[in-house]
């Protein structure tokens, strides 16, 4: 009879080949990733890397791959070494528990293709963007059948997962009988040494690189995934640096404190912005643009006049606009870009305050006009559950909003929503109605064309959409843009209206910051004879944060704020810096210096070297380094106090 040393022998050596296979199959994906994304570009990138950099990568990713393989066969080891010998004899169910293998092998094959497609997208690891799109199947299935060979993946992860099976039962087959206590003691042993492992790891071991890519590679889809999974909504101060709370509000308070008159309460940043209240009322219209980056505007990038992307917005910017050329995005998601743009809050870490729980009524563009006596609406081509957009704006001051069902018969829609000229076809008819009724008002929308798989109408430009080419798309989104303003300038409300195009983030992340700042740098264009007289560049530095009250300055009534931004054509505007969110970090940029804040309460430092141009990693801050380090911390703390208790409103 097979002892029970004998028995827990064979199992552990099936489940162990298994694991093996595991680490293989994430080194190879280590390998693929390194070789086509890595630093310095795709096409054998990798080649360049210095060997202790290969060393240290694969050997933090082994260590990884070994905890989250153990971790992920539990599954299969619960099935192994729980099953009795006895209960198997019978054939259908040595072919079920097999074919429940197969099916979870088929699952991990299927994460690690996933993972090759989503690093091709976001140069990073499953992040916060994969956790959050997990809760919006329709839209992201939709857009996984236009974008990817489904089919062939799928019959991939068929095969492998029955190549997998078989040979692990033709090299190490688990055979034998042991008694209940032992099977017990056996998954015991597994699951022990799966969580010990797990508990090596730290959040700091796949953050040893100054390379970003570098930290990514050596990570691994579970792990990262797992991580954004658990830190959604952390308590900030536990993982964060903090200092005394009335230092901290001290600091935010200076900072504010040229735009109006604060009040008296030392724990508040609320202040009374000065203005004229006898100056009408001026309508305003938010073009939110879905990863419209500066990277696209041949305006900003000395290519207006020679095959760019974006003549339309070109020619209003040199012949009447008023274009803001160095303006950053907070973050790398739409949430992250309404946040900043429509909330002027700090991009905290965890998920933006419009996927959050205690987000009701707090203080935005909308809020403050709304109490000024203006309309207010949303639009949104596609469906208002998705990143809970609808019961953001409907609870923090819009009175209407408008969704993909409120399209009647549109003229095409993408996975995503109706397209841009429906869009904007919707926000003229909207812009009809409320000039018809004499009152003043908002109107924001939020586009979806600029987003995979990329389809448009046919016959408004030149490409032909099957080519599914975000540069073609690009071109769309300039042309939908250049019909809207010729169509709105024809209106009686065009010379009351203050029209606002920016982005809500850059196409995709690129750098090796923590932080890949220059990923997120965004254009915003002001339209509209009533506030621009002329065309005109804005060089300040700015982020979203300091879009709402630029435009509440340039409509120049008074109003209550607490927002953190500024208004970047006043004076003030000289203390302006830009907050940024990449994942779990947060940061802050000025004067050519990074400043990120971890997880752990790590910092790291970047700063333009001497006759460099880019910004490089160093190990010591310099003065201005600590500053922006007291900065940061003060700006995030407040914030997340002030969300916290509820109290990021005017009155409060």
């Amino acid at each position: 009879m097979m002892s029970f040393r004998e028995w827990l022998a064979g199992r552990l050596k099936f489940l162990c080949l298994q694991a093996g296979i595991f680490v293989v199959l994430s080194a190879l994906l280590r390998m693929v990733l390194l070789f086509r994304f890595g630093p310095g570009g795709g096409g054998g990138a990798g080649s360049g890397v210095a060997m202790g950099d290969l060393l240290q990568l694969f050997g933090v990713g082994l260590h990884v791959d070994l905890a989250m393989g153990a971790l992920a066969l539990l599954p299969v080891a619960g099935a192994v070494l729980l099953v009795s010998g006895r209960w198997l004899e019978r054939g259908w169910r040595r072919r079920l528990l097999w074919g429940g293998c197969g099916v979870w092998w088929g699952v991990l094959i299927f994460l690690w293709i996933s993972e090759f497609y989503f690093f091709k997208e976001y140069l990073a690891r499953f992040n916060t963007v994969a956790i959050d799109y997990v809760h919006y199947w329709t839209e992201v299935s939709g857009n996984i059948r236009e974008m990817y060979p489904v089919r062939d993946i799928i019959g991939a992860c068929v095969l492998g997962a029955a190549g997998v099976v078989f040979l692990c039962w033709q090299c190490a087959p688990a055979q034998g009988e042991a008694g209940l206590g032992r099977r017990l003691t056996g998954f015991g042993l597994w699951l022990g040494g799966s969580l010990g492992l797990c508990a090596t790891l730290s959040l700091s071991e796949v953050q040893w690189s100054a390379e970003r890519l570098f930290n990514e590679m050596s990570s691994n889809g579970l792990f990262s995934g797992a991580v954004a999974g658990w830190t959604r909504e952390l308590p900030y101060g536990d993982f964060y640096a903090t200092m005394p709370r009335a230092e901290a509000f001290a600091k935010v308070r200076a900072h504010v404190a040229g735009d109006g008159q604060l009040v008296e309460d030392p724990f508040s940043i609320q202040r009374r912005i000065a203005g004229d209240a006898q100056r009408r009322k001026l309508n305003v219209v938010l073009l939110l643009e879905e990863s419209f980056g500066s990277e696209f505007w041949g305006v900003l990038n000395g290519a207006a006049d020679k095959g760019s992307l974006t003549p339309r917005l070109d020619e209003l910017a040199q012949r009447e606009g008023l274009l803001f050329e160095r303006l950053y995005a907070d973050g790398n998601r739409t949430i992250r870009g309404i946040e900043g743009v429509l909330a002027s809050f700090p991009p905290m870490p965890g998920d933006s305050i419009v996927a959050r729980t205690r987000t009701q009524d707090c203080e935005t563009i909308a809020q403050a006009l709304r109490r000024d006596g203006y309309s207010t609406t949303f639009i949104y081509p596609g469906r208002g559950v998705f990143d809970g957009l609808g019961r953001f704006a409907l609870g923090n001051g819009f009175d209407t909003f408008l969704e993909q069902k409120d399209f009647k018969d549109p003229a095409f829609t993408t996975v995503w929503g109706a397209c841009d000229e429906d869009l904007y076809d919707k926000v003229l008819e909207q812009m009809r109605e409320k000039h018809g009724s004499g009152q003043p008002f908002l109107i924001t929308a939020l586009s979806v064309t600029n987003h995979q798989p990329f389809t448009y109408p046919a016959g408004r430009i030149p490409e032909p959409p099957k080519g599914r080419s975000r540069r073609n798309a690009v071109k769309y989104v300039d042309y939908a843009l250049g019909r809207f303003f010729d169509m709105a300038r024809k209106e009686p409300f065009w010379k009351d209206t203050v029209f606002v195009v920016v982005a809500d983030h850059g196409a995709r992340v690129y750098g090796k910051q923590t932080i890949p700042i220059r990923s997120y740098k965004i254009p915003m264009l002001v339209l509209g004879p009533a506030v621009v007289e002329g065309p005109r560049r804005i060089g300040t530095l700015g982020c979203q944060l300091d879009v709402a009250p630029t435009i509440l300055g340039m409509i120049g009534r008074p109003y209550d704020s607490t927002f953190f931004g500024h208004d970047l054509l006043k004076p003030e505007a000289s203390k302006s810096r830009v907050l940024l969110n990449h994942n779990r970090s947060i940061g802050i940029f000025r004067d050519e210096h990074l400043v990120v804040l971890g997880l752990n309460r790590t910092t790291e430092y970047f700063s333009v070297p001497k006759g460099g141009d880019q910004l490089e990693k160093v190990p010591v801050a310099d003065a201005l380094g600590r500053e922006l380090e007291e900065e940061a911390t003060a700006f995030y703390q407040v914030a997340d106090e002030l969300y916290m208790q509820r109290r990021y409103k005017v009155g409060r």
